[in-house]
């Protein structure tokens, strides 16, 4: 995939809604750091807008504030696209159940490159169905393959993965699960 923004949206606003949202748990800009395993400056950076902050870097922030990556994108119909080192998500629906946030993407995963996301807060799973290509995917230490019509899901509390095998595009829809916190 070639170089482009993280997200379809302006790092401003991307950044103000993440600064609200620490400041909302009481939450010190050095410690969230810590936390996410990034750098102060990085995440002062991307609180003020000045730096479009990678997908790595936003899943990392948003699971230590325990919130769905959706808390900081505009709501649909107007679809985000979140860019990866080798994953494009497209956030399609975010919905609520009971306690629970859900959100809907339609992934491309090009083959050749692995695409790493830290852990998500205690609770979080996530469901793929593939359409196209062959998927290995979920926990680093134990990743899971489906080809087209399979479904796999994993608990997403722990360091996971995606990769493409082979020479085809992967084509999928992800359902994220976030358990509401009280």
């Amino acid at each position: 995939m070639e170089p482009r923004p993280a997200l379809d949206a302006d790092p401003h606003v991307v950044g103000d809604r993440l600064r609200r949202l620490r400041h909302e748990r009481g939450v010190s800009l050095s410690e969230l750091a810590k936390r996410a395993g990034i750098d102060r400056e990085t995440l002062s950076d991307v609180e003020t807008g000045k730096v479009d902050a990678t997908a790595e870097t936003l899943w990392a922030i948003t699971a230590q504030l325990g919130v769905p990556i959706g808390a900081i994108l505009d709501a649909p119909p107007e679809p985000q696209i979140m860019r990866g080192r080798a994953m494009e998500a497209e956030l399609l629906e975010v919905f609520e159940d009971d306690r629970v946030t859900y959100e809907l993407y339609r992934v491309i995963v090009p083959p050749g490159l692995t695409q790493t996301s830290p852990a998500h807060h205690e609770g979080v799973s996530e469901h793929v169905t593939v359409f196209t290509g062959t998927l290995s995917a979920g926990p680093m230490r134990e990743p899971l393959t489906a080809g087209p019509g399979d479904h796999i899901s994993w608990l997403s509390d722990v360091p996971h993965g995606y990769r493409a095998h082979g020479p085809d595009v992967v084509r999928a829809t992800l359902l994220m699960r976030y358990p509401i916190k009280p």
